[in-house]
């Protein structure tokens, strides 16, 4: 989907309509549409010849669209296709090819750093309430998702939490301190920085939302992901991921720093 919206973006920037463009390519407007709607796929030579017919002279960018054209990788996530929202195969399938993440969480512990338990009671909350076998398929989905910061070369992540998600007991009293003790294991991990906003920290405003940056091959191929009711939400203007990244920088600076996190996560756990 992420190729298509680039393709169909180089498309417009060049003033071409997708049958100027298919007239290029000597094809059908109607093969240009399923390219740009993701529900083809594009041969390495074909994309090229368009990023010529389109003007766009950014190597290291084709390069990159030439990639993601070619290939032909099936994660583990596919088993997953037709039992659980396209949205989270979306998701794993961009974890997995993430150069970086980047995440503000308010409410909740992020879905990468919950326990099982913790999970469990996320997915249990909510409304409509989920069938038994879809509340364990999406469990071991989330689970599954975490290959990216415990595989042998780990995603670098970096997560601000606010003291309300520590705080919130989405389960019970055994439940809270378990996760707040596998807060504290992972941050000891060299490829996750775990920071947190207490409520006494000046400059709440800026980290009143949650967000998820996820870093591509090259700066413009990064993807902002919102929660919303009905799904994930994929941001990829430049403008929006300009202005998240500045967004994500501010939060953090008005952060603990990590260390103090921690000995504040600590603290918490003991209250409980």
């Amino acid at each position: 989907m992420r190729l298509a919206t680039e393709l169909r973006r180089l498309r417009e920037a060049a003033g071409l309509t997708s049958r100027q463009a298919a007239a290029l390519l000597g094809v059908s407007p109607t093969q240009i549409t399923h390219i740009e709607s993701g529900l083809a796929g594009v041969s390495e030579e074909r994309l090229r010849r368009l990023a010529s017919h389109y003007a766009c002279t950014d190597a290291e960018f084709i390069d990159s669209l030439v990639g993601m054209a070619t290939d032909r990788t099936r994660g583990w996530w596919e088993e997953y296709r037709g039992l659980l929202p396209t949205s989270f195969l979306d998701l794993a399938e961009l974890d997995h090819h993430a150069a970086f993440r980047r995440e503000v969480a308010i409410l909740f512990v992020p879905g990468l750093l919950q326990t099982e338990d913790y999970a469990r009671a996320v997915f249990s909350s909510r409304v409509p309430e989920l069938a038994g076998d879809e509340l364990d398929l999406r469990i071991r989905h989330r689970r599954a998702r975490r290959v990216i910061i415990e595989r042998p070369s780990p995603v670098p992540y970096e997560v601000v939490i606010h003291e309300a998600a520590l705080r919130i007991r989405v389960s019970d009293r055994n439940a809270s301190r378990t996760q707040l003790a596998h807060l504290l294991e992972l941050s000891e991990a060299d490829h996750i920085s775990l920071r947190v906003i207490p409520f006494d920290l000046d400059g709440f405003a800026r980290a009143s939302s949650t967000m998820t940056y996820v870093g591509g091959v090259l700066p413009k191929l990064d993807t902002v992901v919102r929660d919303a009711p009905h799904g994930s939400v994929f941001l990829d203007f430049e403008a929006q991921l300009n202005a998240y990244r500045t967004r994500f920088r501010k939060v953090e600076a008005v952060s603990l720093e990590a260390d103090r996190s921690r000995d504040f996560i600590h603290a918490l756990a003991k209250e409980l």
